[in-house]
């Protein structure tokens, strides 16, 4: 599979910490950021790589010649005159015959991209997009998916946005099927340049070749708790740098066994009030955003794992409960915190309730205190469930994280075997902060 790694930037956002070289030369622990992405590639089998570059680009080309000391082939296309950041694909649409990869070069990431290949193959996607969480959705592009992952809107930070939202944030990575590109007209955004005879097509990849897919089924999202992260300004860079010294980038890939810590959301998140039928009911528990920040920060997944038998007794709505979860996504984000996964139960074993719906009326192997929410995150996430730790207020949590093989820890005083007792998730993180650094 060909790669496509943009690298034309001229990066003035980030001048102050190098002014004198291209953006994707800039140095992290000795190496430029494009030799970072290019070794990730590299080590994963993606070995046929195109860059294109503009800005400084003799820097570029001189320091990675054709690749072959970096155990790559690399080909060039250079943009003597700026294209927009997708212009560049028109040119060599006659290289693309399959599926490509397309990156940016002043991302840092460290993902298993061939599990990105497989998603995207599985769906027939003509595009996928690699959307995670983040700790600023409030200010950030939001895309917006159907239920089997297809996305629906693209919500730029300018847009409206709805009041409660997930958060999924486009990463910068894409899978694209070349057949995409035929599907633009692109003639009408040419422009002269100094020479009346000389046409330059400026080509914007969101707005023109991605965001015409939304509503189609042909584009889907692909959620990961991989890392990605813009290393565009000054203070990104340094938390870049900081998280490459202490192997959080690395760590992240999903080829790596996992760490998480479980959280029930009733009594733990959110505030106890029985069964929760009412979005406008939701409300955080003083601490928990902070307390769920420290978790992010501390290398382990945060993973909600919560019973909602309403579902099946008929109480509450497939629509209704994502609307719930979507106010606490966007309460948390706000408070800078994010959830790397929700898993929920929507079975009740016990019949007799007016209105249920029979289907979910069983004993299933995922409520809580049985396992099966941890054991599906732990397959679809590869964690090491030995290593993480299930976190509740009740005896089913404690049950359901013995039974997974988890450590585990109550917020209260009771006893029911667990490691520890904690009286909230913000103690909780303290109380255990040389296990999660």
């Amino acid at each position: 599979m060909k790669v496509i790694i943009m690298a034309g930037g001229r990066g003035t956002r980030i001048s102050s910490i190098a002014s004198d070289i291209p953006k994707p030369m800039i140095k992290i622990e000795g190496k430029p950021v494009l030799e970072w992405e290019i070794e990730c590639l590299r080590n994963q089998g993606f070995t046929d790589i195109i860059l294109t570059v503009s800005y400084m680009a003799n820097q570029i080309i001189n320091y990675f010649g054709d690749g072959n000391k970096f155990g790559v082939i690399i080909d060039y296309f250079v943009e003597e005159i700026p294209l927009g950041n997708a212009g560049a694909l028109f040119k060599i649409r006659n290289k693309l015959d399959d599926d490509f990869l397309l990156l940016n070069a002043d991302s840092i990431f460290d993902i298993d991209f061939n599990r990105f290949v497989d998603a995207h193959r599985k769906k027939g996607a003509l595009v996928t997009l690699f959307t995670h969480p983040n700790s600023h959705p409030y200010d950030s592009g939001l895309i917006i998916a159907n239920p089997d992952g297809s996305v629906e809107r693209w919500l730029t930070k300018e847009d409206e946005r709805p009041e409660f939202y997930k958060n999924r944030v486009n990463g910068g990575l894409h899978l694209i099927n070349p057949s995409v590109l035929d599907m633009v007209d692109i003639n009408h955004e040419s422009r002269e340049t100094e020479s009346p005879d000389e046409k330059v097509v400026k080509v914007d990849l969101d707005r023109q070749i991605l965001k015409p897919l939304c509503g189609t089924h042909k584009m889907y999202c692909y959620d990961s708790p991989e890392y990605v992260k813009d290393m565009g300004t000054p203070e990104r860079f340094h938390a870049v740098f900081n998280d490459y010294k202490n192997g959080t980038i690395a760590a992240k890939n999903l080829k790596n066994k996992q760490k998480a810590i479980f959280l029930d959301r009733d009594g733990t998140i959110n505030k106890y009030i029985g069964f929760l039928r009412d979005t406008d009911e939701f409300e955080l528990i003083d601490g928990a955003a902070e307390a769920i920040k420290r978790i992010n920060a501390s290398g382990y997944l945060a993973i909600v794992v919560t019973n909602q038998p309403v579902i099946a007794r008929g109480e509450l709505s497939w629509e209704e409960l994502d609307e719930i979860h979507n106010k606490m996504e966007t309460l948390l984000g706000i408070g800078g915190a994010y959830l790397d996964g929700i898993y929920f139960c929507p079975h009740h074993p016990h019949k007799g309730y007016e209105g249920e719906v029979a289907e979910l009326k069983i004993d299933c192997d995922c409520r809580k205190p049985k396992s099966g929410m941890l054991i599906q995150a732990a397959e679809d996430l590869n964690i090491d469930l030995s290593n993480s730790w299930m976190v509740g207020d009740s005896e089913s949590d404690i049950k359901a994280g013995k039974a997974a093989g988890c450590k585990t820890a109550l917020i209260g005083s009771e006893d029911f075997g667990q490691e520890i007792t904690v009286k909230n998730l913000l103690e909780f993180v303290e109380h255990t902060s040389w296990e999660l650094q």
